[in-house]
């Protein structure tokens, strides 16, 4: 696929959803990353920021299915992953799939079911497939899990387990709008509702994700987010000594793996069939967020785990490539 061709038609999919999505830019480029990297979003805001509006409007520009599923503490795992009944009319147990059968699935506030039931839907974004009565069922492709979680309530919720959120390529913090643009919101929810037109395909999407698995990323690029992911686990590495008491865990190879990923997606995007040292520099951040658990010491000194990542970013310098090298590569 030609990778500019590829780039006019997500700019052009991206002006569709932005005839509804008012700012959110980063919150948007992120979702796309994670379609043309075949990875799963957690997002966390507060309500009302267009999370939903954003992937059902993307939905509907690619022709792909939607499904919101609403997590409640009475969940149980058939609720989304579906069940066999008995059809009383024919005397034999039919298959019911779940809401998790769609490409893109949004997971309203995840951290309010229980365990067993965030392990069903985590156990779907790492397979690809359902088994219910001892027979698999493939979910459709693209297929891609985004899960909020709200940061302002913790009565009533379950935390997930840090082995559980690492299958989540990236996680982005969603801000509220400016006031330019809350201006903008109000006028067009309040207004004529304007039509979103479907301008490409989930064949054409897939085509996509198999392009970027072929962009070029330099060596050097990969020794760097090896670099970032092992001084998370022991800073000292890169001079950071003082910050080991701050870091419980530190993020597993995923975190490689997901950076470099990531990182091929938003250089595919930005119509480049190689990857720069920005690319990954760009999705460094999101892609370690959540991986790396803060101590109780960092806690208690009022670190975040996002301003020890930007320390490790500051000791860690990402290689220097030639522009013109890596475009004849």
């Amino acid at each position: 696929m030609n990778t500019n061709g590829a780039h006019a038609g997500l700019e052009h999919l991206l002006y569709e959803v932005k005839k509804v999505v008012v700012g959110q830019d980063h919150f948007l480029e992120r979702v796309m990353v994670a379609l043309l990297a075949g990875g799963h979003l957690l997002v966390e805001g507060v309500p009302g920021l267009a999370k939903t509006l954003t992937v059902a409007t993307l939905a509907r520009t690619m022709q792909g299915s939607f499904k919101r599923i609403q997590f409640t503490p009475d969940l149980v795992p058939a609720d989304l992953t579906g069940t066999r009944i008995f059809n009383q009319k024919n005397s034999e147990f039919v298959t019911m799939l779940g809401p998790v059968f769609a490409n893109l699935v949004l997971a309203d506030e995840i951290n309010r079911a229980p365990a067993k039931v965030q392990s069903a839907l985590l156990e779907v974004m790492q397979e690809r497939q359902v088994t219910i009565a001892g027979e698999s069922y493939a979910v459709p492709r693209p297929f891609v899990v985004m899960a909020t979680q709200n940061p302002i309530e913790i009565e009533g919720t379950y935390a997930l387990p840090e082995a559980q959120v690492d299958r989540f390529m990236m996680k982005i913090l969603v801000g509220y709008p400016s006031e330019e643009e809350e201006f903008v919101i109000v006028q067009r929810v309040t207004g004529e509702t304007l039509p979103v037109s479907p301008v490409t395909s989930t064949e054409a999407l897939l085509q996509m994700q198999a392009a970027v698995r072929k962009l070029y990323v330099d060596p050097s690029l990969i020794i760097y987010a090896v670099r970032l992911v092992a001084a998370t686990r022991n800073p000292d590495k890169c001079g950071l000594g003082q910050y080991q008491r701050f870091i419980q865990y530190g993020a597993s190879p995923r975190a490689s793996i997901a950076m470099i990923e990531a990182g091929r997606a938003l250089a595919f995007m930005r119509g480049r069939d190689y990857v720069l040292p920005a690319d990954v520099v760009d999705v460094a951040a999101d892609v370690l967020r959540h991986r790396l658990v803060p101590s109780y010491e960092a806690l208690s000194e009022g670190l975040t785990s996002d301003q020890i990542i930007r320390e490790i970013m500051r000791a860690v310098p990402p290689p220097i490539l030639e522009t013109a090298r890596a475009a004849s590569l």
